[in-house]
């Protein structure tokens, strides 16, 4: 396995923000970091640019040793009024990621909250807006669909399509993943088994990280992989989450691992990286973690 940065902050002085720098020096200054601490590739937004842009970004990213191996893009089809233009950017995200020479489309299938004020929007809460729980067999039927059709133009341009595991989404445990994989039915359409979303969603996660990624592991084509320290608040049925590096926090990455390794997955570990603080101490912990596990496990 290869490890991919899907970095969420990207505040490297003088740059602040989270994208990549526009300014081609902060820019190679950044990847040549992203370079040092050990990652194979990096993870993208899909985002709208000329053909020569995309070129250009291409051999830039490539010139530094971090090509792009993944496009974040897309969104759910259960909800109506975003179904269309949810489909639409997930067919941009597979043409992006065809230029820039990402082999995954990584894509949620949320929707928006249906009460933007009320519990369920935000994690760690006892219900979850647009969750599997109270999702219908047509929400997944219209959602198969959409992937099935997108999945179809993206296999001729040799791109893969994963659908993450995501709170606010009829996606959002094992069973429902493996749901909506029967339905779509298609070869180059597999999942992201993203633990960390799966233990936030609710106030007590509904499964444990080991059922899920045993029963996940088979069909997985990409893996987000973060981890996090859990502050329970019974009284108010809330939890209150805070991402840590992957060797502090509750999630037990040695199970995960080998877990993957028995499932013989070959794609990319997918560090999310920290959103506050040095992000690059924080994620070069991660990277020297995970690297240990990989010799040792697979040894």
């Amino acid at each position: 396995m290869k490890i991919a940065y899907a970095f969420r902050r990207c505040t490297f002085y003088p740059h602040q923000g989270t994208g990549l720098p526009e300014n081609s020096g902060d820019r190679r200054k950044f990847l040549a970091k992203v370079k040092e601490i050990g990652f194979d590739g990096i993870e993208l937004g899909a985002m709208g640019a000329s053909e020569d842009a995309i070129k250009t970004l291409r051999a830039e990213l490539e010139d530094a040793g971090t090509p792009c191996v993944a496009i974040r893009g897309g969104g759910g089809a259960a909800h109506p009024r975003v179904a269309a233009a949810n489909k639409k950017r997930l067919e941009n995200a597979v043409h992006f990621a065809a230029q820039i020479g990402a082999g995954v489309v990584n894509s949620t299938v949320t929707t928006p909250p249906a009460f933007p004020d009320n519990k369920g929007t935000f994690k760690g809460e006892n219900v979850s807006q647009g969750a599997s729980r109270t999702a219908r067999e047509e929400d997944y039927e219209r959602t198969a669909k959409a992937i099935t059709d997108v999945a179809k133009i993206a296999a001729e341009l040799g791109v893969e399509i994963s659908i993450e595991i995501h709170q606010n989404s009829i996606v959002d445990n094992s069973w429902s993943a493996l749901h909506l994989m029967e339905l779509i039915d298609q070869p180059n359409v597999g999942l992201n088994p993203d633990l960390g979303n799966i233990y936030w969603t609710y106030h007590i996660p509904e499964e444990s990280c080991e059922d899920a990624i045993v029963a996940l592991a088979p069909h997985a084509n990409y893996w987000h992989c973060k981890s996090l320290s859990r502050v329970d608040i019974p009284e108010l049925e809330r939890s209150i989450f805070l991402q840590v590096p992957l060797p502090d926090g509750e999630i037990d990455y040695r199970f995960a691992i080998s877990a993957m390794l028995a499932a013989d997955y070959k794609g990319y570990i997918a560090i999310e990286g920290m959103r506050l603080g040095d992000q690059f101490h924080n994620d070069a912990k991660t990277v020297a973690y995970v690297k240990s596990l990989l010799a040792e496990l697979s040894g």
